[in-house]
């Protein structure tokens, strides 16, 4: 497996563009490797965003060197997979957590017997940000990593979820 190493280097203040740079960088998937020390995949899913690193880094009057690398042993090739794996299996977690979240929201809503239209559209904002959210991680993850198809049923049990709500607050309306 082939990785693109960024080394990125902005002066400390104003600390906007390191935030920035950070903040881009994990949108892509990178993983640190060291101080200002990144890599990520070269796959054009995660490295379509580089254009956009070396216009931070500039605009924060910093270098950025971009190397091609490789592994050069059994272990180094290992501790990078691994990073990054380790890297999305927590965000898949997070996600995962939060569609639990959303289950018991409406499970709550239901015995309660909040079946109102505000209710179900707040529901329906949700599920489209889980969604979203879904989709960003799908595209960052470029190994697809095992959590993934675990965070997938969820989303799945999600929209079913929702399905079941929707269909409780319509007949509720029409029974008022």
């Amino acid at each position: 497996m082939r990785w693109v190493v960024l080394l990125a280097r902005v002066p400390a203040e104003p600390s906007r563009h390191r935030v920035a740079i950070w903040r881009e960088l994990r949108r892509l998937g990178a993983v640190a490797i060291g101080q200002s020390v990144w890599a990520l995949p070269d796959h054009p899913a995660a490295t379509n965003g580089l254009g956009r690193i070396a216009e931070l880094v500039d605009r924060g009057d910093g270098e950025l060197t971009m190397l091609d690398a490789a592994g050069r042993d059994q272990a180094s090739r290992e501790r990078l997979e691994r990073l990054y794996v380790e890297a999305r299996a927590a965000e898949w977690t997070e996600f995962r957590a939060e569609c639990a979240r959303y289950l018991a929201e409406i499970d709550k809503e239901i015995g309660k017997g909040k079946l109102i239209v505000a209710e179900l559209e707040e529901e329906e904002q949700s599920m489209e940000r889980l969604r979203r959210w879904h989709r960003e991680l799908r595209t960052r993850d470029v190994l697809t990593t095992p959590a993934a198809h675990a965070a997938d049923q969820d989303l799945k049990a999600c929209a079913a979820e929702l399905e079941d709500y929707t269909t409780r607050v319509f007949q509720a309306l029409n029974e008022g």
